[in-house]
């Protein structure tokens, strides 16, 4: 834990402002929700190439829209 400190807590040399977005993982959470809940409605897939594009196209439109973006329904 000693030797991670620097590391750890190398975030707090930015303005205090941007604080709470460099340490939160909120969307990366909402993305993985997104994908659970597309791959569920789904259920089945018929091979990999078909569930490598509904991920693809999930991360693709959350890149496109921004982290920030209302999930796609």
């Amino acid at each position: 834990m000693d030797e991670a400190e620097p590391d750890v807590l190398a975030f707090m040399s930015f303005p205090a402002a941007h604080r709470p977005k460099l340490h939160s993982t909120n969307p990366i959470e909402r993305l993985n929700g997104e994908i659970k809940r597309r791959t569920e409605v789904v259920g089945i897939f018929p091979n990999d190439e078909a569930i490598t594009r509904l991920v693809g196209a999930s991360s693709s439109s959350r890149t496109m829209n921004g982290p920030s973006s209302a999930p796609d329904t």
